[in-house]
């Protein structure tokens, strides 16, 4: 993940080292007041050759659908097949502070959905009369923007309804961190998809050679995990009732992953040596991830370096 705080002139050399050592994808978020997805993955892209761009995600909220799926097919056209793009609700703080968070996520969500989807595949499409909230009359994209193949849409949500949601409405899922295996089981559960769907999984990642160092790194990282939005991540965990005591016991997020018991944290990071980080990428894979994204710790071409050992 490239992150969101980067400065800006280390974007471009970030994205190309990542490139060069080997990783298959980057993906870059478009959190409130940082900098835009869009533009991002434009910048990569026309910066690298190879590398796939995961945008993760567009608020559904926050763009019209068409224009959305104007920008998406426009970077498909230009860089074909190494775009993948996620769509999500948005976190509600945020949505709700600039006035974009609807009376109904889930309708919107599904709604937006289908509509970007089926413009990138070259659909007209009318539902001015059927629709709550993407309301489009006669509406498609102009034959010469139209991608020779549409670029997968990825839903990014956590709970049951909305994982139902993109079971039925999206090319795949992306789980935020942290999502072991356990939550990727039961994600998939309720995404209940009839065909192939991509997962793709956020987690802080941290390797070093001595495991207890790696561990101590990642600890920052999960102090906002304890907070109720995070809740589906850690239900179908085996210390879940414990995670939840801990929490209750503590003054902070901090706090609370001060007195986190190391054994937790490799279990809610991919943390430790590179070994052990591969052994818990298997994990993933087993438990149906078909993409797993580091989020760097720490110095962000530092942790580039000793991502790459787990390569």
């Amino acid at each position: 993940m490239l992150p969101r705080d980067l400065p800006a002139a280390d974007i471009i050399p970030f994205a190309r080292r990542a490139e060069e050592l080997g990783f298959a994808e980057l993906w870059v978020v478009e959190d409130l007041g940082f900098r835009g997805g869009i533009a991002q993955a434009a910048s990569v892209l026309a910066s690298t050759s190879r590398i796939v761009l995961g945008i993760g995600i567009l608020p559904a909220g926050a763009r019209n659908a068409v224009f959305a799926a104007m920008e998406l097919a426009t970077l498909e056209q230009l860089f074909p097949g190494r775009l993948v793009a996620g769509i999500g609700h948005g976190m509600p703080h945020w949505m709700r502070s600039i006035g974009a968070w609807p009376a109904s996520p889930l309708t919107l969500l599904e709604e937006y959905l289908t509509t970007v989807r089926g413009l990138l595949a070259g659909q007209r499409i009318d539902t001015a009369d059927s629709a709550r909230y993407v309301k489009l009359t006669d509406a498609a994209l102009e034959p010469s923007s139209i991608p020779d193949a549409a670029p997968p849409v990825l839903a990014g949500v956590r709970g049951p309804k909305s994982l139902a949601v993109s079971g039925r409405a999206a090319d795949g899922t992306i789980l935020a961190e942290p999502a072991g295996p356990e939550y990727a089981r039961a994600a998939l559960g309720h995404i209940a998809a009839a065909g192939p769907h991509r997962l793709v999984t956020f987690n802080i990642g941290s390797v070093h050679p001595d495991a207890t160092a790696a561990i101590d790194a990642a600890r920052p990282g999960l102090a906002a995990i304890g907070e109720p939005d995070w809740a589906p991540h850690i239900e179908p965990m085996p210390f879940a009732a414990e995670f939840a005591a801990l929490r209750a016991d503590c003054a902070s997020g901090e706090d609370f992953v001060e007195r986190m018991p190391a054994d937790w944290v490799p279990q809610l990071a991919l943390a430790g040596t590179a070994a052990q980080v591969r052994d818990r990428l298997a994990e993933l894979s087993a438990a149906g991830v078909t993409s797993s994204v580091f989020i760097p710790v720490g110095d962000p071409f530092e942790a580039l370096e000793s991502l790459a050992t787990v390569l």
